[in-house]
């Protein structure tokens, strides 16, 4: 059948379906930005404000430094740092010097880091000073030959400790030097600025991001200066009455994670916009954050913008700054966005994407028309399609239900040292991305569910994401999620875990009661647990995996 972009129709105004990608590295973004907006604050850090110019010139600092340490294109430099300028800076020295950054999540438990540490080869990892001793533990089972530490108050004018409380412990700490840990602040008083030009290649690797683990052991998603930079002019493209050098977002999102990689950092200094990094989005520092800086965007995953609608401080405020908000990784309820929308007249745009295209696939049409329930429409340069689960081959037409397959360049070149994985995740261009969706007649895709979590049970297929939102629709209950569990007749049967709203009582059979009014005889729960909260990932992707596992082991003991 014929491929036909059936969304181009339903792009908003001045969105064209195709840009022209400008062979910019995101590393030479930098430089450029540097020099057309030197005095433009770029990012801001609990009031920390660095311009535009400063920044290029502590990359330069440090990119002197990390030769000095023996660093050179195509080496691999491990970061293990919530959102923090020294980030930034590490991370575009990297660049700059053609090396490639490898992201891992400060919150992996020591086993899962020196997985990471040893598959990407990492000789030089960045890291807090609190975290030193696992480093220094990593060192011991890793590749690992140089640690470099960053303090939090590295870059505070000052500390409000009422706001920051999770950093007064950490206030005066010293690390003891010793042969192979050098200090963050002693690297950047001790290299000059001396300009360091930029080695960063179009075709080049420029990151390592690791997925989440969600479904196994997390592969290190090869993404090249191309797939960063186009990603972002992509993105960039999708807002065409933003203007560069004007716009502040909050940047929630970690950045070592591949959202917040981009919409964090670097389309913050593509567009020499500001944003404001937090390292902990919780709703009393958002709202303080909000209140002084009054940002243009708001991104945050669904448990985000529950908190903020929960807090009366938020439901007070004055936001007619904001021109909107973001959301993506987890599905949000139907409700919170009509709350936010309801209290602030303005819309959520939702995104969707995978690490392996760099998390930007398809998003609500900025200025155009939001569906509640959709991820929006593929992105210009973007081609999304549905194919069937069974074999991958046969194309679906609009409101078949099957496989999200992505093209663009923004699709990684594989994952590193994976070549199996690589095989059955890129086909002939196309991303087989492993989620189940569904597109409509206007091109506006939605997200059913992960392949892998699909629940089969006497024969049915049973989607788990329909039992979810059924039951965040329910008054009483904040958060859900359904499994499928061993059934010796159904083969498997349907549990569901319940998180309900402080206050809230309900049994099983109310939740079960209330499924039959909304569900198919054959998706309604058979049991029901109420628990405190859902294990999720650091960027709020609720994982449904852990719940299998807590249940198996259950059943094991049993």
């Amino acid at each position: 059948m014929a491929f036909e972009r059936v969304w181009h129709k339903s792009y908003a105004a001045g969105v064209f379906p195709e840009i022209a990608i400008q062979k910019i590295t995101v590393g030479d973004a930098l430089i450029r930005t540097a020099k057309k907006f030197p005095d433009n604050i770029g990012f801001i850090f609990m009031g920390r404000r660095i311009t535009y110019r400063e920044l290029d010139t502590l990359v330069n600092r440090f990119a002197n430094a990390l030769i000095d340490l023996g660093v050179k294109a195509g080496d691999k430099v491990g970061m293990l740092l919530p959102n923090l300028p020294q980030l930034i800076i590490a991370n575009h020295a990297v660049h700059r010097l053609g090396a490639v950054t490898a992201m891992n999540n400060p919150l992996y438990t020591e086993q899962e880091l020196a997985y990471q540490l040893n598959d990407c080869d990492a000789k030089i990892i960045v890291t807090l000073d609190l975290l030193l001793p696992r480093a220094l533990a990593l060192k011991a089972h890793t590749g690992v030959e140089t640690i470099i530490t960053c303090h939090i108050n590295d870059y505070l004018p000052f500390l409000k400790k009422q706001l920051y409380p999770f950093v007064k412990k950490a206030m005066y700490r010293k690390v003891t030097p010793q042969k192979g840990v050098h200090e963050f602040m002693d690297l950047i008083r001790k290299y000059p600025a001396t300009p360091v030009p930029d080695s960063s290649r179009w075709d080049d690797l420029g990151a390592l991001i690791y997925t989440g683990g969600t479904t196994g052991v997390s592969k290190g998603a090869m993404l090249t200066q191309a797939n960063l930079s186009s990603v972002v002019q992509i993105f960039r493209s999708w807002l065409p009455d933003m203007k560069d050098g004007e716009a502040h977002i909050v940047g929630t999102y970690p950045i070592f994670h591949s959202a917040g990689y981009i919409a964090s950092q670097e389309l913050i200094v593509w567009s020499g916009w500001t944003s404001t990094i937090i390292p902990r989005p919780e709703p009393g520092i958002l709202i303080e954050t909000m209140k002084k800086f009054k940002p243009d965007f708001l991104p945050g995953v669904a448990s985000i913008f529950v908190g903020l609608l929960a807090n009366p401080e938020f439901r007070k405020m004055d936001l007619s700054f904001i021109k909107g908000f973001f959301t993506g990784a987890a599905p949000i309820a139907a409700d919170t966005v009509q709350d936010l929308k309801k209290l602030t007249g303005k819309d959520v745009y939702d995104n969707y994407g995978m690490t392996e295209n760099v998390a930007f696939a398809t998003a609500t049409p900025w200025g155009g028309k939001p569906k509640i329930g959709s991820v929006g429409l593929p992105l210009p340069n973007t081609d999304l399609k549905i194919v069937d689960v069974d074999t991958g081959n046969t194309d679906l037409k609009p409101g078949q239900i099957g496989e999200i397959c992505i093209k663009g360049p923004q699709v990684m070149s594989g994952y590193y040292k994976k070549a199996g994985e690589t095989a059955i995740a890129l086909r002939d261009g196309w991303l087989y991305t492993g989620d189940i969706g569904v597109m409509d007649e206007e091109g506006y895709f939605r997200i059913v569910d992960r392949k892998k979590d699909v629940i089969v049970s006497g024969g049915y297929n049973i989607y788990p994401k329909d039992i979810d939102e059924v039951l965040f629709n329910h008054g009483k209950i904040t958060e859900a999620c359904a499994i499928g569990i061993p059934d010796a007749y159904r083969g498997e049967t349907v549990k569901a875990f319940v998180v309900l709203k402080e206050g809230e009582k309900m049994t099983e059979e109310e939740v079960i009661s209330y499924c039959r009014e909304h569900l198919a005889a054959y998706k309604v729960p058979k049991f029901v647990e109420f628990i405190n909260a859902l294990p999720k990932s650091v960027v709020g992707k609720i994982l449904r995996r852990e719940l299998r596992d807590r249940e198996m082991k259950k059943q094991v003991k049993d």
